[in-house]
């Protein structure tokens, strides 16, 4: 394998990853709090609907657990091709 084919699978790989998190994040913070509200009105958590908790508390609960699931990934992936920090 040449250093550029692998350089190029590790970048599709973190592309990737980031992608998928931008879409649970947009998901959480666009797509329950705001577009999908309505219909999430008549679940209730902490008194008040499932919409508004993920408006408030919600999306950036899932923002924080992206960071960490990045992190953690991307600590992997770096081991996987070699260019870890250590």
């Amino acid at each position: 394998m040449t250093l550029s084919k692998t350089a190029a699978e590790y970048w599709k790989a973190n592309l990737r990853i980031i992608f998928i998190c931008m879409a649970i994040w947009a998901l959480c913070s666009f797509g329950f709090a705001i577009v999908l509200r309505p219909m999430l009105s008549g679940i209730a958590i902490g008194g008040t609907d499932i919409g508004f908790w993920f408006a408030q508390q919600g999306s950036i609960f899932v923002f924080i657990a992206l960071i960490f699931f990045y992190t953690w990934f991307m600590n992997r992936l770096d081991r996987e091709y070699g260019v870890d920090e250590q």
